[in-house]
């Protein structure tokens, strides 16, 4: 019952988890991310942008983590641009989804199948062999989410732009350090115009106010950058490496700058930080903390942070030890302490390392065989903690635990199937039902179920289920297993018409304000295209 917590590919992918988790934290998959949507000025453009990236990334990243990053780039974009993000937040799971059936490693599903094919004595899935397949069926289900998929996506607007002005607004100040990448760069050029929600103020340089701001001002070391904006856009600009907030020291160590969170907190009317200014609060000795920025509800600020003088009742972000909001939950100087979500420092330093352990692990698993492609990803998740492209602690965080129980559950429940002989007898049923039809109707057959239960169960459980009937149904029919084992792979990756099909799914549909009804109307054709495709591509691949 316990077997498949220790099978092949489910310990693969909890290495791939580790391993997506040290791209991630080294800022490989953001930057990366951002460039994405760049060029793209319309709904269309940035629907092919957007697709054609999640095909290419999906094909050797976990699928979770790619949509993870994107969707706040996609809400970014879509602010800017005023597109609705319920146009291309259903696209970003569903492309991500094809373009994960693009390789072996593309998606957990087809490392399942493969270690079914090696405990049933096949060869083993090829690196890119399921492509062969999965490759034209992304460009089919490009092609319709481009014409017929687009026209059926629902027009709805992001909750934060329907609050309008209500949104809460902060007065940040950032300094440009001379390290920074923006230095030399024009306001337009540095991307600091099309901010979502984000105001240049001012420009301090060393004492001379430059105001209103020009979009060719050209930046300078040491230049002082006033901001107004909400905590998301605020967080973003936290994120570019050299631009620092004004009242944070700048000799901490790179240790040290990883280890600060921004934290919310509102300050209480008995507190003793009421009538004094942020410089004279000295927040630094009394909480190990630096305030970046500053709301007063009913009032948009626009002095010098430190001039400021604090309220009751104001909202401070800040830049803190990892222990803040533990240490002053209960502290009578605040009314709230919480986390800011997404806060936490990238590695940048450490991005040639990860991507070079990325490298020679794709390597391993184009050129290795299944063992030495699962021993090498555990070095390489080992070798992202070891070389501090993330901390353990990031590790662990980053393994989905539900995931890795699904999959092992799901092996108990095949082999169960397999044993008690209900496998053979479902398989008997179908090959009944569809022999006189030939192979292709039982080809059609094992796909549809597999599809379906999909719908209804994981993925990976319906691989893992619908595997024994393949096999029986093969043998029955006396035709080649492998046909009938990708039509298995591929259905059972292939969920669009439910909401709870695919974890993606689920991750898109708040921000995306969808209804249930929304992926039936989108994903059911979608899932009918791609079941008569496969049906004619397999047995041209894989003969019978």
């Amino acid at each position: 019952a316990f077997g498949g917590f220790v099978s092949q590919s489910l310990l693969m992918v909890a290495a791939l988890f580790l391993v997506t988790a040290g791209l991630k934290e080294t800022g490989i998959v953001d930057l990366i991310g951002s460039k994405v949507l760049g060029p793209a000025r319309t709904e269309l453009g940035g629907l092919i942008l957007l697709s054609l990236f999640c095909v290419g990334t999906s094909a050797f990243l976990n699928n979770t983590p790619i949509v993870a990053m994107l969707i706040p780039v996609v809400m970014s974009w879509c602010r800017r641009q005023h597109v609705a993000p319920s146009k291309l937040l259903i696209p970003l799971s569903f492309m991500t989804i094809l373009g994960g059936c693009c390789s072996r490693i593309g998606t957990s599903t087809n490392l399942v199948v493969d270690g079914q094919m090696t405990k049933y004595g096949m060869r083993e899935m090829g690196f890119f062999e399921i492509g062969w397949a999965g490759i034209p069926c992304a460009f089919v289900g490009l092609i319709y989410m481009l014409t017929i998929g687009r026209k059926l996506l629902p027009e709805r607007k992001e909750l934060l732009e329907q609050l309008g002005d209500s949104r809460r607004e902060y007065l940040v100040e950032m300094v440009v350090t001379s390290a920074c990448r923006l230095v030399g760069q024009s306001i337009e050029a540095a991307g600091l115009r099309r901010l979502p929600g984000l105001f240049l103020i001012e420009v301090d340089r060393r004492g001379s106010i430059i105001a209103p701001v020009s979009p060719d001002t050209v930046l300078e070391a040491n230049d002082r950058l006033v901001f107004t904006g909400v905590v998301e856009t605020i967080v973003d600009l936290k994120k570019i490496p050299g631009l620092e907030p004004a009242t944070e020291s700048t000799d901490k160590s790179a240790e040290e700058q990883r280890r600060r969170r921004l934290c919310e907190v509102v300050v209480s009317r008995s507190s003793p930080l009421v009538g004094q200014t942020v410089r004279e609060a000295q927040f630094r000795s009394h909480y190990n903390a630096a305030i970046v920025a500053i709301h007063r509800n009913g009032a948009r600020l626009t002095t010098k942070i430190g001039d400021v003088k604090l309220e009751s009742g104001d909202t401070l972000l800040m830049q803190t030890g990892p222990n803040f909001v533990q240490a002053h939950r209960n502290n009578a100087d605040f009314y709230l302490v919480s986390d800011v979500e997404g806060s936490q420092p990238m590695r940048h330093e450490r991005w040639g390392v990860a991507l070079l352990i990325f490298a020679v692990l794709l390597a391993v698993m184009s050129f290795g065989s299944g063992e030495m492609a699962m021993l090498g990803a555990f070095i390489a998740g080992g070798l992202m903690i070891v070389t501090r492209c993330m901390s353990a602690s990031d590790g662990r965080q980053a393994i989905d635990w539900q995931v890795l129980i699904a999959i092992g559950a799901s092996f108990g429940l095949g082999a169960a199937l397999e044993k008690s002989g209900a496998a053979l007898y479902l398989s008997t049923k179908l090959v009944a039902m569809t022999e006189s039809y030939g192979p292709y109707a039982t080809l059609a057959a094992i796909y549809f179920v597999t599809m379906v239960l999909n719908e209804l169960i994981t993925n990976n459980g319906a691989a893992v289920l619908a595997f024994p009937f393949c096999v029986n149904a093969a043998a029955l029919t006396n035709c080649d297993t492998r046909p009938f084992v990708m039509a298995v792979a591929l259905a059972a990756s292939f969920a669009f018409a439910s909401p709870v099909g695919y974890q993606t799914h689920m991750m898109v549909f708040g921000p995306g304000g969808y209804r249930f009804s929304d992926f039936v109307k989108v994903g059911v054709p979608l899932n009918v295209l791609l079941w008569v495709t496969c049906v004619i591509l397999i047995p041209m691949i894989w003969p019978f």
